[in-house]
């Protein structure tokens, strides 16, 4: 027995008493004992049921672009997890993809939060960021993300295992996104058999390289250069990111893992370009969340590029159609 094995195995009691509190906590709000509050706006969840990451953030961004094309006008209600300042750096990635064009409300209380932004101006659609275990406000669309890479068969809930809740709580959402779907064989063909069901798929698709600290030019594979390139980054779920630039084309000679959510250092700095000039790389990448928490880094004459990526969701009609009957319905009809 390794020793993760091991610490699951003593893990697994609280594993049960953690359950046992997520199933009387949504069976009181599923009984009326705690009440949901409900905006004016319409209000579309994006979350998941898991600890890391899943696309949360893409996804928002999709939803947000989507909505802003239709002439609506957008607000995204987040916690800011582990952000400072009313503010994190999923949060200012967001701010930078939308550059402006939509309003956030952040902060615990996400009902407060569009209450706030309704009384400054009119909202038509409100998009709630991690949104599937808020259960105090209510929602016109609860969007469910599961990554295809990461199946969830035997996986075990917090702390021992991934899970945020029991896998029975798929049946609260409207609709199930399996992303990452480029990464495993036979997502696409098989949620394409099951189209009476409300189930899509989401790949990632790259859009090209900034570099870091210049212009926002997007550059393709092809025009950063041949490498090799030394890969880092503090993401939720790091290999998919490590697997992507490798379906990318680009050549990597190393890669260091941070936590999620890491703010780099001089110190983190200084180890990583020691490391990548080891391995003989010609050039960092990094990804755009990873981008909000580098502070003025030294890397001298070695550029460092981020990858910027979006979704390319499947049926895309199918999907942007649900969107487009949930916001009709308007709000007064929440789940």
């Amino acid at each position: 027995m390794n020793v993760s094995s091991l610490l699951r195995r003593l893990l697994w009691p609280f594993s049960l008493l953690y359950g046992g509190g997520v199933r009387v906590r949504v069976w009181f709000y599923a009984n009326g004992w705690f009440k949901e509050k409900s905006l004016k706006g319409t209000v579309i969840s994006v979350g998941n049921l898991t600890v890391g990451g899943t696309g949360k953030t893409p996804m928002v961004i999709w939803l947000a672009e989507k909505f802003l094309g239709d002439g609506k006008r957008v607000a995204i209600l987040s916690r800011g997890y582990r952000g400072t300042n009313g503010t994190s750096d999923e949060i200012e990635l967001m701010k930078f993809r939308l550059q402006g064009r939509v309003t956030f409300g952040v902060g615990k209380n996400r009902f407060a939060e569009g209450r706030r932004l309704e009384s400054q101006q009119s909202i038509d659609v409100f998009l709630l960021d991690d949104g599937f275990q808020h259960l105090q406000l209510a929602r016109n669309l609860n969007i469910l993300l599961m990554d295809a890479s990461r199946p969830l068969a035997g996986e075990s809930l917090l702390p021992a295992g991934r899970l945020r809740e029991p896998l029975v709580a798929m049946s609260r959402a409207n609709l199930i996104v399996f992303t990452r779907a480029e990464t495993a064989s036979g997502t696409l063909e098989a949620i394409g058999k099951l189209n009476q069901y409300p189930v899509f798929a989401a790949s990632t698709r790259l859009l090209g390289f900034r570099r870091f600290g210049g212009e926002s030019t997007l550059l393709s594979a092809s025009e950063i250069g041949a490498g090799p390139f030394f890969a880092f980054c503090g993401l939720g779920n790091p290999d998919a990111f490590f697997r992507d630039l490798g379906n990318w084309g680009l050549a990597i000679c190393g890669q260091a893992i941070f936590p999620d959510h890491h703010r780099y250092t001089q110190r983190d700095i200084v180890e990583v370009r020691r490391v990548g000039k080891q391995a003989g790389a010609n050039a960092f990448v990094t990804t755009e969340k990873d981008a909000q928490n580098l502070h003025d880094p030294k890397f001298e004459e070695v550029p460092i590029y981020i990858a910027v990526i979006d979704l390319a969701v499947t049926p895309e009609a199918d999907f942007r159609n649900v969107l487009d009957q949930t916001l009709a319905a308007g709000a007064g009809a929440a789940v």
